[in-house]
Formats: C-alpha cells, structure tokens, sequence
C-alpha cells in the first residue's frame, strides 16, 4: 500500500511540474509574439528599387501570389531596397531571341530556355515622355536634326544623364554616344553593323564590347537570376543596365547599396567582438610575405 501511495505521489509531483512547466512556456511566448505585432503595424514601404536606385524601381502589390498571401515585393523600411520577391516573375516579358552562340559560350540559354527578363524601357524617364513616339518625339529629323555623322560635339540637353558629352564617362575616349545609339531611331540602341537593338536587350549591345563579361553572363557567372534551378526551367536574368549605369560606369561601375542593420544578437551574446579576432578578419597577403618567382628572383 506505502508502494501504490508513493507511486501517486510521484506522478502528482510530476504533473505538477509539467503543468508549471507549461504555464512558464506560455507566459514567454505570449511575450515573445507582442513584438511582431508592432512590426506588422508599421506602414510597409510601397515604392523601393530593385537593385540600381532610380532605374530599376518597383511598387509593391498586395496579394500577387495568392496561394500564400505574398506581396510582390517586400521593401526595407532601412534602404527601400527589395528584400524579397513574393513572385520573381511578376511584370516580366520574354527575354527575346539571343544571339547565335558556341557549346562554351551558351551558358543555360539555350534553345527552348523559359528567360524572362523587366522590361528596362519603362524605367527609362525621357523614353516616356510621350508614351506613343517615345524620344522619336524631339528626335524625328525635323524638331532635332539627324546628326551628319557621330563625331563628338558639346550637347546642350539631356546634361542630368551625360554631364558632359567631350568627356563621356565609358570607353576611355574610344567612341561617342551614337555608337551605341541610333542617328536615325532615338528609340533603339544599335551593334557594330548598324542593326537595331531594343532598351529591353541591351545585353547584346554590351556583349559587342565586353565579350569576356557577356559570356560569364550566359554562364551564370555574372550578374543575377532567380527562378527555378532546373535545366530549361523559368529563369528572370538581371541585364547589364539594371545594375550598371552605362553613361558613368567608367568612373563608377556599380553604385554601393547601403547594407541593411546586422541581425539581433543570440540570446545571451552580450557583444560580437569575437568577430574582430584575428582568426575571424581575411587578411590579404602582404608584399613581403609573397612567395618569390623561381624564375626572376622577386
């Protein structure tokens, strides 16, 4: 009997415990989840910019993918910066046909490639200003003559894009602005043979030039994609002028983005100065230190 008596007041002991246990459980949840409400109430940014800051913006939609209630886009409060895709594909359009290429050079898009990319000329301000003709609009050979040949001259409009036009900030002097830009179509790019080229394809006017960083582009290597991983499957491609600003890259080849705030410390981290250790910091190999050349003797 003393056995039995004993056992029950095991088990009432234990019961006790657990229910303490999950009482003290609940009381810092309910703690824990009072601050995301805080947050969830915070106005969402609407207008933020996806990864060159005035030319590639974007305004957040609510409920774009349905299935989960995402947004299109989710901005930081921090950068106004996109810190997420709720739909990677959202106002995208075919990528288009893609010059004819090597096995080596090819990279993922190849015949049968779903790639999709944003169109660049509604992020273009002065393409836009008459949505009809676009800049055919000044630039119609009568308003603004036809150039008589593309030597380089003073221009007096268009000085918030190319501040100065005798000393273009891309090419080091090797060429002017209308041997990227059509004389006769203002609304069109054109390559080294006089062809047209879309705004929303100016990867084929950078690879004329940059055939080594158009190829890591194909490959993967350069730039940015997302989508899906398997081969043939849909893909956005990021092109050259979503990050790069052809009319100043010489002097700035791609403008810093402002990091978001590091995240919170582990619970019970006081500080991260274990990061500041020597064995945490990459150091580059000093001069002095670097193997000499068997060959030369330095």
């Amino acid at each position: 009997m003393k056995k039995v008596k004993l056992s029950k007041l095991y088990i009432l002991a234990a019961s006790c415990v657990l229910l303490s246990s999950l009482l003290i459980y609940k009381l810092s949840y309910s703690q824990n989840t009072e601050q995301p409400k805080t947050q969830q109430n915070e106005q969402p940014v609407t207008d933020c910019f996806e990864s060159r800051e005035g030319y590639t913006s974007v305004t957040r939609v609510e409920n774009v993918a349905p299935k989960h209630g995402f947004p299109n886009v989710k901005c930081s409060q921090t950068t106004g910066g996109v810190l997420w895709w709720g739909d990677a594909y959202d106002g995208t359009i075919p990528m288009g046909e893609m010059p004819i290429c090597g096995d080596y050079t090819c990279g993922s898009y190849e015949k049968g490639e779903d790639a999709v990319v944003r169109p660049r000329e509604p992020q273009l301000k002065y393409f836009n200003l008459n949505p009809e003709q676009h800049c055919a609009f000044c630039h119609n050979g009568k308003m603004v003559p036809f150039p008589k040949n593309k030597k380089p001259r003073l221009l007096a409009a268009h000085q918030d894009i190319v501040a100065d036009s005798l000393q273009l900030m891309h090419g080091r002097a090797a060429f002017w602005c209308l041997d990227c830009h059509s004389a006769t179509n203002r609304n069109r790019l054109i390559d080294h043979w006089g062809n047209e080229i879309s705004f929303n394809q100016p990867q084929k006017l950078c690879g004329k030039c940059h055939g080594e960083v158009y190829i890591d582009w194909r490959m993967g290597i350069h730039g940015k994609r997302t989508g899906m991983w398997v081969k043939g499957g849909k893909k956005r491609w990021w092109v050259c002028t979503e990050c790069h600003n052809p009319h100043t890259v010489q002097t700035n080849r791609f403008n810093p983005l402002k990091p978001e705030p590091a995240p919170a410390l582990p619970k019970g981290m006081k500080n991260a100065d274990h990061e500041q250790s020597e064995h945490g910091l990459h150091k580059e190999p000093s001069l002095s230190s670097a193997p000499a050349n068997p060959s030369t003797g330095h």
